[in-house]
């Protein structure tokens, strides 16, 4: 009778064990896992928002020609932008003294021109404190992608652009219609609007690479507008592509943020939208 009930238990605490060990570890590791992975995206989304907070604030500094936001309108709302973001205070000031004092430690405004897949053209503008790494780096990127140096810079022009915000309300159309005529007194040669949320529109102005900082300060006078959302040197195509095939365009676009992610780049431009 002994021998079986032993042969009868036996079985039975086997399978109990087994019951409840597995599941439970693997409950843990897809637990860690999708921990692990969430972090990850995390930290790829505050790298991309950090390194595009510190490019805004290096060309705002370049083209506003003062590290000073009191001087600067558009170094003052890029630095805004970066608070608003969430990007550290010691980032932005990091930033901040990289674009003041680039120009006394030797650092070089890099511009290359590029022709990219589909005969897109392409303006790359790098800031580097070692030319030859930066060639080098860029070069390898070029070829990994199907780009190459080329003379491209004929078809880009140089302009002013600067994006206002205006805030909701009955007489939105009324205050536009006063922002333009503010703009075209300041050299504005064209815009487009887009409604967004809340009911804001936005206004982006087209000038003379000359006179942006002339527009720039007309349009951040009081009462002008809700906010300044940028103000920058632009290399905007003079004929646009228009159309690309899903597989050059998917090429054009791993080479735009191959290049992009580099640490010297600052801005890159296309003669056609990715």
């Amino acid at each position: 009778m002994t021998s079986l009930l032993r042969q009868l238990y036996r079985p039975f605490t086997l399978q109990a064990r087994g019951f409840h060990h597995t599941p439970r570890q693997l409950a843990g590791h897809n637990k860690w896992s999708k921990i692990k992975q969430k972090k990850g995206v995390n930290d790829i989304q505050k790298g991309a928002l950090y390194s595009r907070a510190y490019r805004e604030i290096v060309l705002a500094v370049r083209n506003g020609g003062s590290p000073d936001p009191e001087q600067n309108k558009a170094l003052a709302a890029a630095l805004r932008r970066a608070k608003d973001s969430g990007v550290p205070k010691d980032n932005i000031e990091n930033a901040l003294k990289k674009a003041a004092g680039g120009k006394d430690k030797g650092d070089a405004h890099l511009v290359f021109e590029v022709m990219g897949p589909g005969s897109v053209g392409m303006i790359v503008e790098c800031l580097s404190d070692n030319p030859n790494r930066t060639v080098k780096f860029l070069s390898t990127i070029l070829k990994d992608n199907g780009g190459r140096m080329a003379d491209v810079k004929f078809l880009f022009k140089r302009e002013g652009r600067v994006k206002v915000a205006l805030d909701a309300g009955d007489d939105i159309d009324a205050r536009l219609e006063k922002l333009v005529e503010v703009a075209l007194d300041a050299d504005a040669e064209d815009f487009e609007t887009e409604d967004i949320e809340d009911g804001r529109r936005t206004v982006e102005f087209k000038c003379p690479q000359a006179s942006l900082h002339k527009l720039t300060s007309a349009l951040s006078g009081p009462g002008v507008c809700g906010e300044l959302l940028e103000s920058q040197l632009v290399y905007a195509p003079t004929e646009p592509v228009e159309e690309l095939d899903d597989e050059t365009g998917e090429n054009l676009g791993k080479l735009v943020e191959a290049i992009e992610d580099a640490d010297d780049t600052l801005k890159v431009w296309t003669t056609a939208d990715v």
